[in-house]
Protein backbone atom coordinates (compact mmCIF):
# COMPACT_ATOMS: atom_id res chain seq x y z
CA UNK A 1 0.00 0.00 0.00
CA UNK A 2 1.20 3.52 -0.73
CA UNK A 3 1.59 5.91 2.18
CA UNK A 4 0.61 9.58 2.36
CA UNK A 5 3.48 11.74 1.13
CA UNK A 6 2.85 15.32 2.24
CA UNK A 7 1.76 14.14 5.65
CA UNK A 8 4.51 11.59 6.30
CA UNK A 9 5.99 13.55 9.20
CA UNK A 10 2.62 14.13 10.82
CA UNK A 11 2.10 10.43 11.50
CA UNK A 12 4.30 8.77 14.09
CA UNK A 13 4.40 5.72 11.83
CA UNK A 14 6.48 7.79 9.42
CA UNK A 15 8.58 9.70 11.94
CA UNK A 16 6.13 12.29 13.19
CA UNK A 17 5.51 13.10 16.85
CA UNK A 18 3.20 10.53 18.51
CA UNK A 19 0.06 11.57 20.35
CA UNK A 20 1.28 9.70 23.44
CA UNK A 21 4.74 9.03 24.82
CA UNK A 22 3.60 5.90 26.70
CA UNK A 23 1.53 3.03 25.32
CA UNK A 24 -2.11 2.94 26.40
CA UNK A 25 -3.14 -0.74 26.63
CA UNK A 26 -6.45 -1.94 25.27
CA UNK A 27 -7.36 -3.41 28.67
CA UNK A 28 -6.02 -3.33 32.22
CA UNK A 29 -7.09 -4.52 35.67
CA UNK A 30 -7.69 -2.21 38.63
CA UNK A 31 -6.35 -3.48 41.97
CA UNK A 32 -7.02 -1.41 45.09
CA UNK A 33 -5.76 -1.62 48.66
CA UNK A 34 -8.87 -3.40 49.86
CA UNK A 35 -8.30 -6.08 47.20
CA UNK A 36 -4.78 -6.61 48.51
CA UNK A 37 -6.01 -6.74 52.10
CA UNK A 38 -8.64 -9.35 51.24
CA UNK A 39 -5.98 -11.58 49.70
CA UNK A 40 -3.62 -11.08 52.65
CA UNK A 41 -6.34 -12.06 55.12
CA UNK A 42 -6.95 -15.28 53.22
CA UNK A 43 -3.22 -16.01 53.05
CA UNK A 44 -3.22 -15.87 56.86
CA UNK A 45 -6.27 -18.17 57.12
CA UNK A 46 -6.44 -21.93 57.47
CA UNK A 47 -7.68 -22.46 53.90
CA UNK A 48 -5.85 -21.46 50.73
CA UNK A 49 -7.93 -23.69 48.45
CA UNK A 50 -11.17 -25.74 48.62
CA UNK A 51 -12.09 -23.56 51.59
CA UNK A 52 -14.97 -21.29 52.60
CA UNK A 53 -14.12 -18.39 50.28
CA UNK A 54 -15.03 -20.50 47.25
CA UNK A 55 -18.67 -21.03 48.18
CA UNK A 56 -18.88 -17.46 49.51
CA UNK A 57 -17.73 -16.15 46.15
CA UNK A 58 -20.10 -18.43 44.27
CA UNK A 59 -23.07 -17.30 46.32
CA UNK A 60 -22.17 -13.62 45.96
CA UNK A 61 -21.86 -13.86 42.20
CA UNK A 62 -25.07 -15.84 41.83
CA UNK A 63 -26.84 -13.11 43.79
CA UNK A 64 -25.21 -10.41 41.64
CA UNK A 65 -26.63 -11.79 38.39
CA UNK A 66 -29.82 -13.26 39.88
CA UNK A 67 -29.06 -16.93 39.18
CA UNK A 68 -29.76 -19.83 41.52
CA UNK A 69 -26.26 -21.34 41.26
CA UNK A 70 -22.74 -20.23 40.41
CA UNK A 71 -19.76 -22.54 40.08
CA UNK A 72 -16.21 -21.17 40.29
CA UNK A 73 -13.47 -22.71 38.15
CA UNK A 74 -9.87 -22.08 37.14
CA UNK A 75 -10.48 -19.90 34.06
CA UNK A 76 -12.99 -19.00 31.38
CA UNK A 77 -11.96 -21.95 29.22
CA UNK A 78 -12.60 -24.31 32.14
CA UNK A 79 -16.02 -22.67 32.54
CA UNK A 80 -16.90 -23.45 28.93
CA UNK A 81 -15.52 -26.98 29.21
CA UNK A 82 -17.48 -27.64 32.41
CA UNK A 83 -20.67 -26.33 30.79
CA UNK A 84 -20.32 -28.60 27.75
CA UNK A 85 -19.56 -31.54 30.04
CA UNK A 86 -22.61 -30.80 32.20
CA UNK A 87 -24.85 -31.04 29.14
CA UNK A 88 -23.40 -34.45 28.28
CA UNK A 89 -21.90 -33.43 24.94
CA UNK A 90 -19.78 -36.24 23.51
CA UNK A 91 -18.55 -37.95 20.34
CA UNK A 92 -20.99 -37.67 17.47
CA UNK A 93 -22.70 -34.59 18.89
CA UNK A 94 -22.77 -31.24 17.10
CA UNK A 95 -22.81 -27.86 18.82
CA UNK A 96 -23.45 -24.65 16.91
CA UNK A 97 -21.06 -21.78 17.68
CA UNK A 98 -20.18 -18.46 16.00
CA UNK A 99 -16.72 -17.93 14.48
CA UNK A 100 -16.32 -14.37 15.83
CA UNK A 101 -14.91 -15.37 19.20
CA UNK A 102 -11.83 -16.67 21.00
CA UNK A 103 -10.89 -20.25 20.12
CA UNK A 104 -11.99 -21.60 23.52
CA UNK A 105 -15.66 -21.14 22.60
CA UNK A 106 -15.23 -23.91 20.02
CA UNK A 107 -12.37 -25.81 21.67
CA UNK A 108 -14.60 -26.78 24.59
CA UNK A 109 -16.77 -28.78 22.19
CA UNK A 110 -13.74 -30.57 20.77
CA UNK A 111 -12.45 -31.35 24.29
CA UNK A 112 -15.55 -33.50 24.78
CA UNK A 113 -15.29 -35.20 21.41
CA UNK A 114 -18.04 -33.15 19.80
CA UNK A 115 -18.06 -31.29 16.50
CA UNK A 116 -18.34 -27.49 16.34
CA UNK A 117 -20.59 -26.22 13.58
CA UNK A 118 -19.90 -22.58 12.73
CA UNK A 119 -22.89 -20.31 12.19
CA UNK A 120 -22.29 -16.85 10.75
CA UNK A 121 -23.02 -13.62 12.58
CA UNK A 122 -25.19 -10.56 12.07
CA UNK A 123 -23.39 -7.97 9.93
CA UNK A 124 -24.11 -5.02 12.21
CA UNK A 125 -23.59 -6.47 15.71
CA UNK A 126 -21.34 -9.49 14.94
CA UNK A 127 -23.57 -11.54 17.25
CA UNK A 128 -24.76 -15.05 16.40
CA UNK A 129 -27.54 -14.92 13.78
CA UNK A 130 -30.53 -17.05 14.94
CA UNK A 131 -31.68 -17.66 11.35
CA UNK A 132 -28.29 -19.08 10.41
CA UNK A 133 -28.34 -21.23 13.55
CA UNK A 134 -31.64 -22.84 12.59
CA UNK A 135 -30.45 -23.52 9.04
CA UNK A 136 -27.55 -25.60 10.40
CA UNK A 137 -29.48 -27.82 12.82
CA UNK A 138 -29.29 -31.55 12.11
CA UNK A 139 -30.38 -34.67 14.04
CA UNK A 140 -26.93 -34.61 15.68
CA UNK A 141 -27.23 -31.04 17.04
CA UNK A 142 -27.35 -30.97 20.84
CA UNK A 143 -26.68 -27.38 21.86
CA UNK A 144 -25.98 -23.78 20.86
CA UNK A 145 -23.11 -21.70 22.25
CA UNK A 146 -24.04 -18.01 21.91
CA UNK A 147 -21.16 -15.55 22.33
CA UNK A 148 -21.96 -12.12 23.77
CA UNK A 149 -19.34 -10.51 21.56
CA UNK A 150 -17.70 -7.34 22.93
CA UNK A 151 -20.16 -7.24 25.86
CA UNK A 152 -23.54 -7.13 24.10
CA UNK A 153 -25.99 -9.97 24.82
CA UNK A 154 -27.16 -12.05 21.90
CA UNK A 155 -30.82 -12.23 20.92
CA UNK A 156 -31.65 -14.94 23.46
CA UNK A 157 -35.38 -14.55 22.94
CA UNK A 158 -34.99 -15.64 19.31
CA UNK A 159 -32.42 -18.30 20.20
CA UNK A 160 -34.72 -19.78 22.85
CA UNK A 161 -37.48 -20.13 20.26
CA UNK A 162 -35.11 -22.02 17.96
CA UNK A 163 -33.76 -24.15 20.81
CA UNK A 164 -37.25 -25.07 22.05
CA UNK A 165 -38.39 -26.03 18.56
CA UNK A 166 -35.50 -28.50 18.21
CA UNK A 167 -34.98 -29.62 21.82
CA UNK A 168 -31.59 -27.94 22.22
CA UNK A 169 -29.80 -26.42 25.21
CA UNK A 170 -28.13 -22.99 25.16
CA UNK A 171 -24.77 -22.04 26.66
CA UNK A 172 -24.09 -18.32 26.87
CA UNK A 173 -20.42 -17.50 26.47
CA UNK A 174 -20.91 -14.33 28.50
CA UNK A 175 -17.21 -13.75 29.17
CA UNK A 176 -17.50 -10.24 27.68
CA UNK A 177 -20.87 -9.30 29.09
CA UNK A 178 -21.13 -9.43 32.89
CA UNK A 179 -23.28 -6.50 34.01
CA UNK A 180 -25.24 -6.46 30.77
CA UNK A 181 -28.88 -7.34 30.16
CA UNK A 182 -31.35 -8.27 27.44
CA UNK A 183 -34.94 -7.01 27.68
CA UNK A 184 -34.53 -6.46 31.40
CA UNK A 185 -33.05 -9.88 32.15
CA UNK A 186 -29.48 -9.93 33.46
CA UNK A 187 -26.64 -11.61 31.66
CA UNK A 188 -26.08 -14.81 33.63
CA UNK A 189 -29.77 -15.74 33.55
CA UNK A 190 -30.41 -15.78 29.79
CA UNK A 191 -29.37 -19.36 28.96
CA UNK A 192 -29.32 -22.83 30.48
CA UNK A 193 -25.69 -22.18 31.42
CA UNK A 194 -23.77 -18.89 31.31
CA UNK A 195 -19.98 -18.79 31.42
CA UNK A 196 -17.69 -15.96 32.55
CA UNK A 197 -13.98 -15.20 32.50
CA UNK A 198 -12.09 -13.49 35.32
CA UNK A 199 -8.95 -12.73 33.32
CA UNK A 200 -7.34 -9.35 34.20
CA UNK A 201 -8.62 -7.60 31.05
CA UNK A 202 -12.23 -8.55 31.84
CA UNK A 203 -14.67 -6.52 33.96
CA UNK A 204 -13.34 -7.87 37.25
CA UNK A 205 -10.63 -10.37 38.01
CA UNK A 206 -9.29 -13.15 40.19
CA UNK A 207 -6.01 -13.17 38.24
CA UNK A 208 -7.16 -16.18 36.29
CA UNK A 209 -10.58 -17.66 36.92
CA UNK A 210 -14.00 -18.46 35.60
CA UNK A 211 -17.62 -18.85 36.66
CA UNK A 212 -20.70 -20.65 35.38
CA UNK A 213 -24.23 -19.68 36.40
CA UNK A 214 -27.38 -21.78 36.08
CA UNK A 215 -30.80 -22.26 37.65
CA UNK A 216 -30.42 -26.05 37.43
CA UNK A 217 -28.94 -27.58 40.64
CA UNK A 218 -28.15 -30.86 38.86
CA UNK A 219 -26.05 -29.09 36.23
CA UNK A 220 -24.25 -27.23 39.04
CA UNK A 221 -23.58 -30.52 40.84
CA UNK A 222 -22.11 -32.04 37.69
CA UNK A 223 -19.82 -29.06 37.14
CA UNK A 224 -18.56 -29.13 40.74
CA UNK A 225 -17.75 -32.80 40.28
CA UNK A 226 -16.02 -32.06 36.98
CA UNK A 227 -13.78 -29.31 38.43
CA UNK A 228 -12.51 -31.72 41.11
CA UNK A 229 -11.22 -34.68 39.07
CA UNK A 230 -14.68 -36.26 38.96
CA UNK A 231 -14.41 -36.89 42.73
CA UNK A 232 -17.56 -36.67 44.84
CA UNK A 233 -16.04 -34.64 47.70
CA UNK A 234 -13.24 -32.14 48.21
CA UNK A 235 -10.72 -31.87 51.03
CA UNK A 236 -12.77 -29.44 53.12
CA UNK A 237 -15.89 -31.58 52.87
CA UNK A 238 -13.95 -34.64 54.04
CA UNK A 239 -12.41 -32.61 56.86
CA UNK A 240 -15.87 -31.54 58.02
CA UNK A 241 -17.08 -35.15 57.85
CA UNK A 242 -14.01 -36.50 59.65
CA UNK A 243 -13.38 -38.83 56.74
CA UNK A 244 -10.55 -39.67 54.38
CA UNK A 245 -12.57 -41.70 51.87
CA UNK A 246 -13.52 -40.40 48.42
CA UNK A 247 -14.74 -41.80 45.14
CA UNK A 248 -13.94 -40.80 41.58
CA UNK A 249 -17.16 -41.42 39.65
CA UNK A 250 -16.32 -39.74 36.35
CA UNK A 251 -13.33 -38.35 34.47
CA UNK A 252 -12.89 -34.74 35.54
CA UNK A 253 -10.13 -32.17 35.74
CA UNK A 254 -8.39 -30.07 38.34
CA UNK A 255 -10.27 -26.91 37.45
CA UNK A 256 -10.57 -25.59 40.99
CA UNK A 257 -10.32 -21.90 41.87
CA UNK A 258 -8.38 -21.19 45.08
CA UNK A 259 -9.61 -19.32 48.15
CA UNK A 260 -6.88 -16.76 47.50
CA UNK A 261 -8.37 -15.97 44.09
CA UNK A 262 -11.94 -16.04 45.41
CA UNK A 263 -11.01 -13.53 48.11
CA UNK A 264 -9.80 -11.19 45.38
CA UNK A 265 -12.95 -11.86 43.38
CA UNK A 266 -15.21 -11.06 46.34
CA UNK A 267 -13.48 -7.73 46.86
CA UNK A 268 -13.57 -6.89 43.16
CA UNK A 269 -17.24 -7.81 42.88
CA UNK A 270 -18.23 -4.97 45.20
CA UNK A 271 -16.90 -2.49 42.60
CA UNK A 272 -18.19 -4.20 39.47
CA UNK A 273 -21.31 -2.10 38.88
CA UNK A 274 -19.31 1.13 39.02
CA UNK A 275 -16.71 -0.27 36.65
CA UNK A 276 -19.35 -1.32 34.13
CA UNK A 277 -20.86 2.17 34.29
CA UNK A 278 -17.45 3.70 33.64
CA UNK A 279 -16.97 1.43 30.61
CA UNK A 280 -20.36 2.52 29.30
CA UNK A 281 -19.46 6.19 29.80
CA UNK A 282 -16.22 5.80 27.84
CA UNK A 283 -18.08 3.95 25.08
CA UNK A 284 -20.63 6.79 24.90
CA UNK A 285 -17.80 9.30 24.39
CA UNK A 286 -16.37 7.14 21.64
CA UNK A 287 -19.81 6.85 20.01
CA UNK A 288 -20.16 10.64 19.93
CA UNK A 289 -16.68 11.19 18.54
CA UNK A 290 -16.88 8.57 15.81
CA UNK A 291 -20.35 9.59 14.65
CA UNK A 292 -18.64 12.43 12.76
CA UNK A 293 -16.06 10.18 11.04
CA UNK A 294 -17.51 8.68 7.89
CA UNK A 295 -14.76 6.07 7.51
CA UNK A 296 -15.13 4.74 11.08
CA UNK A 297 -18.15 2.73 12.18
CA UNK A 298 -18.77 1.33 15.68
CA UNK A 299 -20.78 -1.88 16.00
CA UNK A 300 -24.54 -1.54 16.26
CA UNK A 301 -26.28 -2.00 19.62
CA UNK A 302 -29.48 -4.05 19.71
CA UNK A 303 -32.62 -2.39 21.10
CA UNK A 304 -33.56 -3.21 24.70
CA UNK A 305 -30.08 -4.37 25.64
CA UNK A 306 -27.59 -3.07 28.17
CA UNK A 307 -24.11 -3.35 26.66
CA UNK A 308 -21.38 -4.15 29.21
CA UNK A 309 -18.50 -3.10 26.89
CA UNK A 310 -15.67 -5.48 27.57
CA UNK A 311 -14.45 -4.34 24.16
CA UNK A 312 -15.06 -1.27 22.04
CA UNK A 313 -14.80 -2.43 18.44
CA UNK A 314 -14.83 -0.23 15.35
CA UNK A 315 -14.75 -1.04 11.65
CA UNK A 316 -12.80 1.01 9.13
CA UNK A 317 -13.92 1.76 5.58
CA UNK A 318 -10.72 0.50 4.01
CA UNK A 319 -11.79 1.32 0.46
CA UNK A 320 -12.31 4.96 1.36
CA UNK A 321 -8.99 5.12 3.19
CA UNK A 322 -7.06 3.25 0.52
CA UNK A 323 -5.09 1.20 3.05
CA UNK A 324 -5.32 -2.15 4.80
CA UNK A 325 -6.13 -2.82 8.44
CA UNK A 326 -2.53 -3.79 9.22
CA UNK A 327 -1.32 -0.29 8.31
CA UNK A 328 -3.94 1.31 10.56
CA UNK A 329 -2.99 -1.06 13.37
CA UNK A 330 0.68 -0.14 13.07
CA UNK A 331 -0.11 3.56 12.78
CA UNK A 332 -2.24 3.60 15.94
CA UNK A 333 0.37 1.72 17.93
CA UNK A 334 3.00 4.17 16.71
CA UNK A 335 0.81 6.94 18.18
CA UNK A 336 0.88 5.15 21.55
CA UNK A 337 -2.56 3.54 21.31
CA UNK A 338 -2.43 -0.16 22.20
CA UNK A 339 -5.12 -1.38 19.83
CA UNK A 340 -5.90 -5.05 19.34
CA UNK A 341 -7.93 -7.26 16.98
CA UNK A 342 -10.75 -9.50 18.24
CA UNK A 343 -10.85 -12.02 16.60
CA UNK A 344 -9.45 -14.13 13.80
CA UNK A 345 -12.55 -16.21 12.92
CA UNK A 346 -12.09 -19.55 14.66
CA UNK A 347 -12.82 -21.66 11.60
CA UNK A 348 -9.82 -20.08 9.83
CA UNK A 349 -7.30 -21.32 12.39
CA UNK A 350 -5.07 -24.12 11.05
CA UNK A 351 -6.30 -26.61 13.67
CA UNK A 352 -9.91 -26.30 12.55
CA UNK A 353 -9.07 -26.30 8.87
CA UNK A 354 -7.03 -29.48 9.27
CA UNK A 355 -9.28 -31.32 11.74
CA UNK A 356 -12.72 -30.30 10.46
CA UNK A 357 -12.07 -29.12 6.90
CA UNK A 358 -13.32 -25.58 7.44
CA UNK A 359 -12.33 -23.08 4.76
CA UNK A 360 -12.62 -19.38 3.88
CA UNK A 361 -16.11 -18.64 2.62
CA UNK A 362 -17.84 -20.72 5.30
CA UNK A 363 -18.85 -17.61 7.30
CA UNK A 364 -18.54 -14.67 4.89
CA UNK A 365 -20.01 -12.03 7.21
CA UNK A 366 -17.53 -12.78 10.01
CA UNK A 367 -14.66 -13.05 7.55
CA UNK A 368 -15.39 -9.67 5.97
CA UNK A 369 -15.77 -8.01 9.35
CA UNK A 370 -12.47 -9.46 10.57
CA UNK A 371 -10.57 -7.64 7.81
CA UNK A 372 -11.95 -4.26 8.94
CA UNK A 373 -12.29 -4.36 12.71
CA UNK A 374 -10.11 -3.11 15.52
CA UNK A 375 -10.44 -2.96 19.30
CA UNK A 376 -9.73 0.38 20.98
CA UNK A 377 -8.55 0.80 24.60
CA UNK A 378 -11.36 0.56 27.13
CA UNK A 379 -10.98 0.01 30.88
CA UNK A 380 -12.34 1.83 33.94
CA UNK A 381 -9.09 3.48 35.00
CA UNK A 382 -8.77 5.38 31.72
CA UNK A 383 -8.68 9.14 32.26
CA UNK A 384 -10.57 11.64 30.15
CA UNK A 385 -7.23 12.52 28.55
CA UNK A 386 -6.66 8.86 27.69
CA UNK A 387 -10.02 8.78 25.91
CA UNK A 388 -9.17 12.01 24.09
CA UNK A 389 -5.82 10.57 23.03
CA UNK A 390 -7.55 7.58 21.42
CA UNK A 391 -10.02 9.76 19.54
CA UNK A 392 -7.31 12.21 18.43
CA UNK A 393 -5.14 9.34 17.19
CA UNK A 394 -7.93 7.71 15.20
CA UNK A 395 -8.91 11.06 13.70
CA UNK A 396 -5.28 11.90 12.91
CA UNK A 397 -4.75 8.65 11.03
CA UNK A 398 -8.10 8.66 9.23
CA UNK A 399 -7.61 12.26 8.14
CA UNK A 400 -4.08 11.62 6.89
CA UNK A 401 -4.94 8.61 4.77
CA UNK A 402 -8.30 9.90 3.59
CA UNK A 403 -6.65 13.08 2.33
CA UNK A 404 -3.66 11.34 0.74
Amino acid sequence: MSRPHALDQALALYGGRPVRQTMLPYGCQTITDDDVQAVVETLHSAWLTTGPKVSEFEQAFAAFVGAREAVAVANGTAALHAAVYALGIGPGDEVIVPPMTFAASANCIVFQGGTPVFADVDAETLLLDPARVEALITPRTRAIIAVDYAGQPCDYEALRVVAARHGLRIIADACHAVGGSDRGRAVGTLADLSTFSLHPVKHFTTGEGGLITTDDPELARRMRLFRNHGITSDHRQREQQGSWAYEMVDLGYNYRLSDIQCALGLSQLTKLRGWVERRQAIAARYDTAFAAMTSVRPLAVRPETTHAYHLYVIRFDLNALGIDRSTIFQALRAEGIGVNVHYIPVHLHPFYRQRFGTEPGLCPVAEAAYEELMTLPLFPAMSEQDVDDVVISVEKIVTAFYAA
